[in-house]
C-alpha cells in the first residue's frame, strides 16, 4: 500500500482506545515507537514500516520528538497522519524543551483536533544534549509533572510518562527516580514507558520499589532489537545508560559478522521480552528505528495474541 493513503481496516475505535486500559488488561499490550523522518525517502520508509506493523494490530504506536524537541513539527504532523490515515491508536509525545506554555497548549490542541487522546508527557533532554545544563523557557515548564498537569487540564486526555530503570542521568539513586515517578502519578499520569531495557533486573527493581510505595502506575518496558551493534551502543551511551557487559560480550563474539550480530540481537530482545512478560510486565514497547522486520520477528517469537 502506498504510504500516506488511508487504511482499509476498521478505524472507528482508534479514537476511543485508552492506553491505560490496554496496559492494565489481562493480555499484554504490544506497542511500537517511531521517530520523525528527516526527508521524503525516510518518510516512505517510515510509512512502509507502519503498514507492516499495522497488520499485527498493536495496542498503540507513538512518534518521538527527538533530542531537544527539535523535530516537534514533524512529530506533530506524522502522529496526526497516523491517527487519521491508519487503524492505529496514536500516542502523542510532548516535551517541555524550549516551549512556552502557550505553545504547549497549541500543540495539545492540534493533537485533540485530529482525535488523539493519549499523550506521553516528557520533560525532555536539555537542548544542548545530555550533560549540559537544563534551561527552563522563561514562560515554560521545568518538570514533567507540570506538563502532566497541563495536559490533564486541557481536556479528556490520558497521560503517560517516562521511567528510567537504569537511573535518570540527573538522578542520584533509585529512591530519587521513584519519588519523581510518584510526583508524576500524583499529577495525573496513568502509565509509564521506560527507556530501553537491557538489564531486566533493573526494570524489576524500579517496578517493585514503586509498588512498595503504593503506586498503581503500570510501567511498560521498552525493548530495542539490536540489528546494528555500534548504533545501539552509541544510542545507549547518549541516553546515559551504558549497555550491560552481558549484552556487549554476546555481540562482540561475532566480530564484524553483521548477520550473526543481527540474529544475536533478535535473540537477546526475545529473551528479555519473554522474561519481562513472565515477571508480570504489562506489555512490551518496541523501539523500531522506523524499520519493521526486527520488531516483527521478536513479536512472532513471543507468540503474543493479536489484539482485537
Amino acid at each position: 500500500m502506498a504510504y500516506g493513503t488511508a487504511s482499509s481496516m476498521e478505524r472507528a475505535e482508534r479514537f476511543t482506545r485508552s492506553i491505560p486500559a490496554m496496559v492494565r488488561a489481562e493480555r499484554p499490550s504490544i506497542s511500537f515507537e517511531f521517530f520523525p523522518p528527516k526527508d521524503d525517502a525516510a518518510e516512505a520508509q517510515l510509512w512502509q514500516a507502519i503498514r507492516h506493523l499495522e497488520k499485527v494490530a498493536p495496542s498503540f504506536v507513538s512518534v518521538t520528538y527527538g533530542a531537544g524537541g527539535g523535530t516537534r513539527d514533524r512529530t506533530v504532523r506524522v502522529t496526526g497522519r497516523i491517527a487519521q490515515e491508519t487503524s492505529l491508536t496514536a500516542m502523542a509525545h510532548l516535551t517541555c524543551v524550549g516551549s512556552p506554555v502557550t505553545e504547549l497548549r497549541s500543540v495539545v490542541g492540534h493533537y485533540a483536533s485530529v482525535g488523539i487522546r493519549n499523550v506521553l508527557a516528557l520533560r525532555g533532554d536539555p537542548a544542548g544534549g545530555l550533560g549540559t545544563p537544563w534551561t527552563t523557557h522563561p514562560e515554560g515548564l521545568d518538570h514533567a509533572d507540570g506538563l502532566v498537569a497541563l495536559v490533564k487540564g486541557l481536556g479528556d486526555f490520558t497521560v503517560g510518562v517516562a521511567a528510567f530503570p537504569d537511573g535518570h542521568p540527573e538522578s542520584g539513586d533509585l529512591g530519587a527516580d521513584v519519588e519523581t515517578l510518584l510526583r508524576k502519578e500524583r499529577a495525573g499520569a496513568e502509565f509509564a514507558i521506560t527507556q530501553m531495557v537491557f538489564d531486566v533486573d533493573n526494570y524489576l527493581r524500579l517496578r517493585d520499589a514503586l509498588a512498595r510505595r503504593g503506586s498503581l502506575l503500570p510501567v511498560v518496558p521498552s525493548i530495542m532489537p539490536i540489528t546494528n551493534a555500534r548504533q545501539v551502543i552509541r544510542m545507549a551511551q547518549l541516553a546515559g545508560q551504558p549497555m550491560p557487559r552481558a549484552v556487549t560480550d554476546r555481540l562482540d563474539r561475532h566480530g564484524e559478522d553483521t548477520a550473526a550480530i543481527r540474529a544475536e540481537g533478535i535473540e537477546i530482545a526475545t529473551e528479555s521480552a519473554q522474561r519481562l512478560l513472565g515477571e508480570g510486565a504489562p506489555g512490551i514497547h518496541f523501539i523500531t528505528m522506523n524499520r519493521s522486520s526486527a520488531a516483527l520477528e521478536v513479536h512472532a517469537n513471543l507468540g503474543v495474541p493479536i489484539a482485537v
